[in-house]
C-alpha cells in the first residue's frame, strides 16, 4: 500500500520508523509546507516523493493511505482535505479539537466509503488484549476502580503552550489515561468531575479527572505537561491488582495479590516501536472495505471527544480554532 505522511514533525519520524519495518507498506510520499524539509525527511526515511504542498501531494493519484501528523488544531482541516481527495486517512490523536469536527469527518468518510481511523496507538497494541485477558481471568477478582497518569516535562514544546494550536495537557496527554479507562471499563460514564491548572495563555498545564461509570466503577486520572510522572495504570480488584508499566506504550504488566505480593508478570511482545499496529489495522480494514478500525471504532473516537469537550467546558477552556 502506498503510504503518505502529511506534516513531518517529530511524531512523523516515529511513524516513518514503524512503516520502514512493514513489508506491505510502500513509503511513497511526504508533504511539508517547505519543500526542503520534505526532501530532507524523504531522504532520511527513503520515501519516494517529497512535496512542498499538502494539496499537491493529495492530488497524486498514487497516494492511498495518508497519515495526518499536523498539530491538533489542524487535524480537521487536513483530514477533510484528504477525504475530499479520496484518500484513506489515519489521523494522529487527539482526533480533532472537538466532537462537532469529529462528527463531520466521520460522516464524510462514511459517505465516501473511505477509511478514517484515529492513531491512538494504545488501542491497537497486543498489550491491550493481554490486559483484558488478565482481568477476565478473575485473578484480581471483582474490579472496582483504576488509576492512570501520564506526565512529561514539556514546557519547551511550543505547540503545547499555544491555544491557537490546541495546546495543553488534555488533548496531547490526557487522552491516554481517558482511553486507558474506557478500554478497561465498558459501561457508560455516568459522571465526570475534573479540575485543571491553567497557564497564563489559558491552556491546561495539568489536570485531574474522575470518571464514575454506570455500574459503580470509578477511574481517577491525571495528566501533566510540567512534570515527569510514573505513567502507571493500576486496575484494582477485591483479590488483588494489576500494574501496567507505562500506559503510553506498555512495557510490562504485573499482577499482585491481597498481600501485595507479585504473583505474575508479563512482558509486551517485541515491536518496531508500537506505531506499526495501527497501520497494519488500517490496511486490513481497507482491504475489507471498512470505513473504521475495530480497535478504535468511530463510536469510541466520538465518545472520547465528547468527554473532552465536557471536561474543557468545566474549566471554561476553549481554543481559537473552534
Amino acid at each position: 500500500m502506498k503510504f503518505a505522511i502529511l506534516a513531518a514533525g517529530n511524531i512523523a519520524n516515529s511513524m516513518a520508523e514503524a512503516v520502514s519495518g512493514i513489508d506491505a507498506v510502500e513509503k511513497y510520499s511526504v508533504a511539508c509546507r517547505e519543500i526542503e524539509r520534505a526532501k530532507k525527511f524523504a531522504d532520511k526515511w527513503d520515501f519516494e516523493k517529497a512535496y512542498g504542498s499538502y494539496e499537491e501531494m493529495l492530488e497524486d493519484p498514487e497516494v492511498e493511505l495518508v497519515y495526518v501528523a499536523s498539530p491538533h488544531s489542524h487535524h480537521y482541516q487536513h483530514t477533510k482535505m484528504c477525504l475530499e481527495h479520496g484518500k484513506h486517512v489515519l489521523v494522529e490523536k487527539a482526533f480533532t479539537v472537538n466532537a462537532k469536527q469529529a462528527e463531520e469527518l466521520i460522516r464524510m468518510a462514511k459517505d465516501k466509503g473511505l477509511l478514517l481511523a484515529e492513531a491512538i496507538w494504545t488501542r491497537y497494541m497486543p498489550s491491550r488484549k493481554m490486559i483484558d485477558e488478565i482481568v477476565d481471568s478473575g485473578v484480581i477478582g471483582k474490579v472496582t476502580s483504576l488509576t492512570a497518569n501520564l506526565g512529561y516535562v514539556l514546557p519547551h514544546v511550543e505547540r503545547m503552550q499555544k491555544p491557537e494550536l490546541a495546546g495543553g495537557a488534555l488533548l496531547d496527554l490526557g487522552v491516554y489515561p481517558i482511553n486507558f479507562a474506557l478500554m478497561a471499563f465498558h459501561e457508560d460514564v455516568q459522571n465526570i468531575t475534573s479540575t485543571a491548572v491553567l497557564s497564563p495563555a489559558g491552556i491546561d498545564w495539568m489536570n485531574s479527572i474522575t470518571l464514575t461509570f454506570a455500574d459503580g466503577k470509578m477511574a481517577v486520572l491525571h495528566s501533566d505537561m510540567l512534570a515527569q510522572t510514573d505513567r502507571q495504570g493500576v486496575i484494582n480488584g477485591d483479590k488483588g491488582y494489576i500494574e501496567v508499566q507505562n500506559i503510553n506504550n506498555c512495557e510490562e504488566i504485573r499482577v499482585f495479590d491481597l498481600a501485595r505480593k507479585m504473583i505474575a508478570r508479563y512482558e509486551r511482545p517485541q515491536q518496531i516501536n508500537g506505531y506499526e499496529y495501527e497501520v497494519i489495522s488500517c490496511m486490513k480494514a481497507i482491504e475489507e472495505g471498512k470505513t473504521e478500525c475495530p480497535e478504535m471504532p468511530h463510536s469510541e473516537t466520538l465518545r472520547v471527544m465528547k468527554m473532552m469537550d465536557s471536561i474543557r467546558e468545566q474549566w471554561g477552556m476553549t481554543y481559537p480554532c473552534e
